[in-house]
């Protein structure tokens, strides 16, 4: 006779008892999430490839047809190239036409960027430090002004700006462009956040006591580590400034001083009238030309940026 102990630990075992009945199943634990590892969701994943997919298409068109000549936008499917590839004919032709007026809009826009957004990165850098680390009567009031700049659009300012510059005397001039672009509430706000994380208050007392004066520790010690919050600075005051359309329409009536939003938007204005169909490829082609820096800037400057995005992320 088999006693209960015995048939009870055999069930749990697995092994076959005397008595009658089979040995119970043991459930398969369920898999817990591992913290580090994440979940694979398909619908995140297809939303990720619609906005990617909607974010690439205008590209494709744009790199396609800029290929085509004139006939060939008017025959063949938007999405797919054409037997005649006419790319250099077109970059040639956006170059030379109208006495080579791309390029002085091309050197327009070069120039507004170089003295718009390089002086509004200098400007947010240095009061963005200044606010950072010195503590001075009004900081507080300052702070307000900022966030109130950063909360207000620009289209809201481009009629007043019109009306005080044309008092001065500065309309239809490079500089109704490059003085407005040089002052960048969101770089200052940016630059001011990453100033006061990123710089310790110890090294710049350290520098102090061994005798460097403040532009020399700014210059030396505090401007080195601020180059990832630089970097994302510049880059989107030049993304602004390369873009900037609505301030160059109220301001400048020279097509010499159009950068080239406006020039292009000419040009698809003369498209868009009878007989001047003939200018579509040169405004497509100019396009992808426009384009083209930006995405070299990005290219060639994410490293920074990335490295600035993740200051901080760890903490010891």
């Amino acid at each position: 006779m088999t006693s209960p102990v015995t048939t009870v630990s055999a069930r749990f075992a697995g092994a076959p008892s005397g008595s009658s009945g089979s040995a119970p199943r043991l459930r398969t634990p369920r898999r817990r999430h591992t913290p580090g590892k994440p979940r694979r969701s398909v619908l995140l994943t297809l939303l990720t490839g619609l906005v990617l997919l909607y974010s690439l298409i205008p590209l494709v068109w744009l790199v396609i047809s800029a290929t085509k000549s004139q006939q060939g936008l008017a025959r063949s499917f938007g999405l797919w190239f054409d037997g005649d590839f006419a790319l250099w004919d077109n970059i040639g032709e956006t170059f030379t036409y109208d006495d080579g007026v791309f390029t002085r809009w091309l050197l327009n826009t070069v120039l507004y960027v170089v003295v718009g957004a390089g002086g509004a990165t200098f400007l947010a850098v240095l009061g963005g430090y200044a606010l950072a680390k010195f503590d001075f009567p009004g900081r507080r009031a300052v702070f307000a002004v900022v966030i109130g700049a950063v909360a207000v659009p620009g289209t809201a300012l481009a009629v007043p700006t019109f009306l005080m510059f044309s008092e001065m005397g500065l309309t239809d001039t490079p500089w109704a462009v490059i003085i407005p672009s040089l002052i960048s509430p969101f770089g200052l706000y940016l630059m001011w956040v990453f100033a006061g994380e990123a710089i310790p208050a110890e090294l710049l007392e350290a520098a102090r006591i061994d005798g460097a004066g403040e532009v020399r520790t700014f210059f030396r010690v505090a401007l080195p580590l601020l180059a990832p919050g630089i970097v994302t600075v510049l880059l989107f005051t030049m993304v602004a400034t390369w873009n900037n359309y609505f301030l160059p329409l109220i301001m400048i009536k020279d097509p010499d001083w159009y950068p080239l939003t406006l020039g292009l938007d000419s040009w698809n204005s003369q498209a868009q009238t009878a007989g001047g169909e003939a200018v579509f490829n040169l405004v497509v082609t100019g396009s992808l030309i426009t384009i083209l820096p930006l995405i070299a800037a990005f290219l060639l400057l994410q490293k920074y940026w990335q490295s600035g995005l993740a200051a901080g992320s760890v903490k010891e």
